[in-house]
């Protein structure tokens, strides 16, 4: 079954219910949320009645819940511990989102590695571990790396990156990898190539380590490290290329989560871009058409 939905808002005052009815507009049958601003620390508590109406909405549509992923904030940043008040500041932060994960019942957060900001690569990747050995273990939420586009000082643009810091984690059953199409070719790597890629990460990591998929075009040439998203099929990924990965056979039950960009930065893209991928055809007057229907 295709797991296909893409990144929705999550409101005070709608919450978990409030990210459902987006993705339903949407087409969807899976979705990615923050559970408050990405890039800052406020938290609304989280209100179980608007979990429970969505829950049984969920249940009525048939929708897998344990397949909805929530994203870390972008303010953690574990790979960094030359000031240790920061450090101790994202371990903490990143502990309260998993419990707020809890609260909700997801079982999977997407988290950035981090940046090493001149600490350099290995310091990074103890660091990271060290982090999450602190946290992993005595919840219920596996925390899945994501992979990136190798910007400025950012770790997780190797697959050996992502391999070292799994290796240094001692709970392992509750570590995992996210795919980003983006980051991965902006990163170096051909996803012309996918089932080649695939074989890597299944002999380095374990293909079973992959739980969630971003699925983005890029603004970029292929090992660019820039990390510019861009709308499915216009551009240097390819719509072909990107329906094959959506579509492959080894990644059946994983969630497949749209995080293209807004048009003109005013119109959501994802209900017109889940019906193409479901058609299996490039509509390349896609954007045109988004901008007269809204």
């Amino acid at each position: 079954m295709l797991l296909l939905g893409s990144h929705v808002g999550f409101k005070k005052d709608s919450q978990l219910l409030g990210s459902l009815k987006e993705a339903l507009s949407y087409g969807a049958n899976t979705f990615m949320f923050y559970t408050g601003a990405p890039q800052n620390t406020s938290r609304h508590p989280i209100m179980d009645g608007f979990t429970l109406e969505a829950l049984q909405i969920m249940k009525e549509e048939t929708i897998d819940y344990s397949k909805v992923v929530v994203h870390a904030p972008y303010i953690i940043n574990l790979a960094n511990d030359k000031d240790p008040d920061k450090f101790k500041f994202s371990v903490r932060f990143l502990q309260e989102e998993i419990e707020r994960c809890e609260a909700l019942g997801i079982k999977y957060m997407v988290l950035h590695p981090g940046s090493h900001v001149g600490l350099g690569i290995d310091a990074a990747i103890s660091n990271i571990a060290r982090g999450l050995n602190l946290i992993l273990g005595y919840h219920d939420v596996t925390v899945l790396l994501e992979t990136m586009a190798g910007k400025g000082t950012e770790v997780g643009s190797k697959l050996e990156e992502i391999q070292k810091i799994i290796d240094l984690v001692d709970d392992k059953s509750h570590i995992g990898v996210c795919l980003d199409t983006c980051h991965l070719s902006d990163g170096g790597y051909n996803m012309s190539r996918f089932d080649e890629f695939l074989d890597e990460f299944d002999q380095l990591i374990g293909i079973e380590k992959i739980h969630c998929v971003h699925i983005n075009d890029s603004k970029n040439e292929m090992g660019a490290h820039k990390d510019r998203h861009e709308n499915i099929g216009f551009g240097h990924i390819g719509f072909d290329t990107l329906i094959s990965i959506i579509y492959n056979k080894r990644l059946e039950n994983v969630p497949k989560i749209l995080e293209t960009p807004y048009v003109d930065r005013l119109y959501a893209p994802y209900k017109y871009e889940i019906e193409m991928i479901k058609n299996k055809n490039f509509d390349k007057e896609l954007i045109n058409k988004i901008k007269e229907q809204v």
